[in-house]
This record gives structure tokens, C-alpha cells and sequence, in this order.
């Protein structure tokens, strides 16, 4: 991936761009499978939660944003799920937004409109966050997402807390990963029992 030109300077910080990860997260920290795409045998856990607000918050964030930033295997994962889905308005808008894909195997454009990036990953989104724009949303994607902040580089957490337990799987902070110190910025309950906290660097 070739970053765009336009490249801010450090005096421009109001103007960069968001870098955002946004993540449906079971009550003990899984965020494996949350909508049930053959990872998992508990897979689709979220799929009861998400109802139209939960939809209408993820379609304005993707909105906001001018790129989707997501692992090799979130990607392989959803563009087996969404590839050929643009039937209303988020899935719409998940189908054209510009996508980079985190991956050492895969090379040049892929399909769903996206790109893998070429070089290191933390470099090519910390020249991109540089610039002005719209954000950058990253959806699960674990492994990425340590990169990032190894790297500092995530602004905002956006975690919905589900009211479940799974017991297992792939979870967003893992034992020896990345640490950080986070200020809560947000909170809002659904009627599902989902709680969005909102947590900024």
C-alpha cells in the first residue's frame, strides 16, 4: 500500500486523522466469533445484541471514517461472510469503504475494495493517522490491534460489553500483550443489556 500524500505536521494534531478499534467483547474479554462466521462452536454470540441501535452506532462510525482498517483473518473472515452484501445502508457502506489488510501472505488489491499493506504495518498507519481526514476504524482483529498499541498509535476504544460469558477463545487484551493507561471517556447502556464504554489514550 502507498500511503496518500498529504502528510500533516506535528502542529496539525486537530486536524489528523482518528484511529479508532472498534469491538463487540463477551464479559470475560472474548471477542472471537461475535457474529458466528465458523471460528468458534459458541460463534454468533453478539448476533441476539445487535439490534437497530447497535447497528445505527456502527453505521455512524463507519461513516466518519475513510478507511477500515482490520487484520489478515478478520478480513478473510468477513469478506467470506460480506463480500458480495450491500444490501442496506451499513452493509452498504461496509462494501465501499477503501479496507487495509494487515498481512505478511497476501499482496496488492484484493477483493471487497481492499488493499493489503505493503512494508510495516505500524509505519503505514502512522503516516496515514497523520494526515487529515476521516478516521480509521479497526474491528477486532487481536493480533493487529497489539501492534497498534504497541506502536501507540489507537486514539479511541470503542468496547461494547455483551452479558454473557464464553469460558474461551481469542481475547482483546492477553495475558503478556501490550499495557496501557486509558481514560473512560463513555458510557451507554442498551436495552439489550450491551454496555458501550468509550475509552481515549
Amino acid at each position: 500500500m502507498t500511503v496518500p500524500s498529504g502528510t500533516a505536521t506535528p502542529n496539525e494534531e486537530d486536524v489528523m486523522r482518528k484511529l479508532s478499534v472498534s469491538t463487540l467483547v463477551s464479559l470475560d474479554g472474548v471477542i472471537q466469533d461475535p457474529g458466528g462466521f465458523g471460528e468458534q462452536e459458541y460463534g454468533g454470540w453478539a448476533n441476539p445484541y445487535f439490534n437497530d441501535d447497535m447497528q445505527a452506532r456502527s453505521l455512524q462510525h463507519l461513516q466518519a471514517s475513510d478507511y477500515f482498517l482490520i487484520g489478515r483473518r478478520t478480513y478473510e473472515l468477513l469478506v467470506k461472510a460480506w463480500g458480495n452484501s450491500n444490501q442496506g445502508a451499513y452493509m452498504q457502506r461496509m462494501y465501499e469503504i477503501p479496507k487495509l489488510v494487515a498481512s505478511t501472505t497476501l499482496t496488492g488489491p484484493l477483493e471487497w475494495n481492499a488493499t493489503a499493506i505493503d512494508g510495516d504495518v505500524a509505519e503505514a498507519v502512522a503516516q496515514l493517522r497523520q494526515q487529515s481526514g476521516g478516521d480509521i476504524e479497526v474491528y477486532g482483529s487481536a493480533t493487529l490491534v497489539q501492534t497498534l498499541m504497541e506502536h501507540d498509535l489507537i486514539d479511541e476504544y470503542r468496547i461494547a460489553v455483551h452479558p454473557v460469558v464464553l469460558g474461551h477463545g481469542t481475547t482483546l487484551f492477553p495475558q503478556n500483550g501490550v499495557g496501557a493507561t486509558l481514560r473512560l471517556a463513555g458510557v451507554a447502556t442498551l436495552d439489550t443489556g450491551v454496555v458501550n464504554l468509550t475509552y481515549v489514550r
